[in-house]
């Protein structure tokens, strides 16, 4: 077979760029055809086909083909490497702040994968550049930025979006370190409940996770202000620089929301006394918190939307915090988790579109690129190659949710989650422990019968002599979690999750609790009552073989 042989058949595996009506007609049933494998492999239980592990030792040896294969041969492949995957639209799946996808949001992401925009210049993305900036200027208006000052950039998830909010604010308390290095002398400050990537930021900025200061939280998960305003005077009077203070806008386990309103006035005092030159950058990590601003201007009180008491408070209580976003210098967001998108849909703003100026590079460092255009973020974003796909994403679900859409899913989610705690805390086993958190995740404990569940948490929080009773119900915890995932397993339950440290104790032990996380649009009441259900039955049947 000659080289134009092989051509021939490689060039049916691209879509064609000239219109050919039945090539393209060949495109559309490939995809539908690798749709209807894998809805194949749905069945009543929240994930596709059987669970089977990987085999990562043997996947060490695989080698390329010496020849060609099918398109139909290939997609067979690749829909079997869905296999066991968790379906998280599943009203039965509870397990992490991983959202089910649009319809419109998926189009994006393959209208974008179609034609390989890269957001770099919109020489090489055209329109798509423009999504960008209209996503930019929809959530700068929906979280109370100026669209004409704020910008913002689709970067490569949650992570990143941290990165920029600290490297812009390295780059103000500590000028030209993009050039002549990081000094030794900057500091950057988070909750103890912030995310992990925190260390791994300061470890790639070469900052040193040393000098990541990790600040306690209070019981309500938010950072103990007193400690945050101790440690940045300290800092100050050492000479040290404050390079950015993350601050929290829904933790992952327990969604705590940072006081930013409390935290920026601290800030803004702490210039005027320390006659600083700079101001020490705040960096919003509202990456799931940041779509309840869409309630920020809901009328609680005529509560059109029909919400139950405890939802309305707790939208209430979320919004309290969520309405000062504005006041952050840069805010990040996740349109993949509680914006319905798939991965990777993650945008930074800037409050005020000079700061992208400070990590902008010459253009003697890129003479082949960015000689015409009027979009041309490459010049100062970290990717040279960013894909069409999150902003097509994005843009996709703010248009078909809109405000109202927005509104009437979280509603729902923060509703079936307070009916979960009401069941829960209904209960004489089981105890909430983040009760006061108003998001779509519960933390709970169970405890054998017997113990008193109305003191026991507080006990084992403050009381040292209550350590191994602590130790022995963590492990008992996990008991409960391995039984109630088994059953789901066999189609019988929820899978929910765990964490193994909600928070440590007064004396520094960590907490043990079990997870539900309601993402879903389809969770009803029947779902929210199986996991109290499974949980019981649980505890009984761990009672029981202990007895025996």
């Amino acid at each position: 077979m000659t080289h134009r042989d092989i051509l021939n058949q490689i060039r049916l595996a691209f879509p064609q760029p000239v219109s050919d009506t039945i090539h393209d007609s060949y495109f559309v049933h490939s995809i539908m055809r690798a749709l209807d494998q894998v809805d194949a492999l749905k069945t009543h239980l929240p994930f596709l086909g059987s669970i089977i592990h990987g085999d990562f030792e043997a996947a060490k040896l695989t080698q390329l083909p010496d020849t060609m294969s099918s398109v139909e041969t290939v997609t067979k492949e690749l829909v079997g490497y869905l296999e066991g995957m968790t379906i998280f639209g599943h009203p039965r799946t509870q397990q992490n702040v991983v959202a089910p996808t649009t319809i419109p949001s998926l189009i994006g992401v393959l209208l974008a994968s179609l034609h390989n925009p890269n957001l770099a210049w919109d020489e090489f993305s055209r329109l798509v550049a423009l999504a960008e900036v209209e996503v930019t200027a929809m959530t700068s208006q929906l979280i109370g930025y100026d669209p004409q000052k704020s910008s913002g950039v689709f970067t490569f998830g949650g992570t990143g979006t941290t990165l920029y909010g600290v490297k812009i604010g390295l780059e103000k308390a500590c000028p030209d370190t993009i050039t002549d290095g990081t000094p030794e002398n900057a500091l950057v400050f988070v909750s103890d409940t912030g995310h992990y990537c925190a260390a791994n930021i300061t470890g790639w900025l070469g900052i040193g996770t040393k000098n990541l200061i990790t600040i306690p939280s209070i019981t309500e998960n938010e950072i103990d202000l007193e400690v945050l305003e101790t440690e940045l005077r300290k800092a100050l009077t050492d000479g040290k620089k404050i390079a950015c203070i993350i601050t929290t806008l829904g933790t992952t386990d327990a969604f705590g929301l940072d006081n930013l309103l409390k935290i920026t006035a601290m800030r803004n005092s702490l210039v005027e006394e320390y006659q600083l030159d700079y101001h020490p950058h705040i960096h919003a990590d509202a990456v799931i918190g940041w779509a309840w601003s869409v309630f920020n201007d809901y009328d609680f009180e005529k509560n059109p939307l029909e919400f139950r008491p405890r939802t309305v408070r707790a939208l209430a209580g979320a919004c309290r915090r969520i309405q000062h976003l504005h006041l952050a210098d840069s805010v990040g967001i996740d349109f993949h988790k509680t914006g319905f998108a798939p991965y990777i849909s993650s945008i930074v703003l800037v409050r005020d579109k000079a700061d992208l100026d400070l990590l902008k590079r010459s253009p003697e460092q890129m003479p082949y690129l960015y000689h015409f255009g009027q979009y041309r973020p490459g010049m100062y974003t970290l990717e040279t190659s960013r894909a069409g796909t999150g902003p097509l994403a994005a843009l996709a679900n703010l248009r078909l949710f809109g405000v109202e859409g927005l509104r009437a899913i979280l509603g729902h989610i923060v509703e079936m989650t307070q009916l979960l705690r009401e069941h829960l805390d209904g209960r004489e086993g089981t105890t909430v422990l983040n009760r006061g958190n108003f998001g779509t995740v519960t933390l709970f404990r169970v405890y054998p019968v017997g113990v008193d569940t109305f003191e026991i948490q507080q006990q084992e929080f403050e009381d040292v002599t209550y350590k191994d009773s602590l130790i022995a119900n963590n492990a008992y915890n996990q008991d409960i979690f391995q039984y109630v995932n088994s059953e789901a397993m066999e189609g019988r339950g929820v899978f929910i999750s765990t964490t193994d440290c909600y928070r440590h104790t007064s004396y520094g032990e960590p907490i043990v609790a079990l997870k539900s996380y309601i993402l879903s649009p389809f969770v009803d009441e029947e779902d929210v009552k199986t996991v109290v259900e499974k949980v019981l039955e649980a505890r009984e049947a761990i009672g029981e073989s202990a007895a025996n």
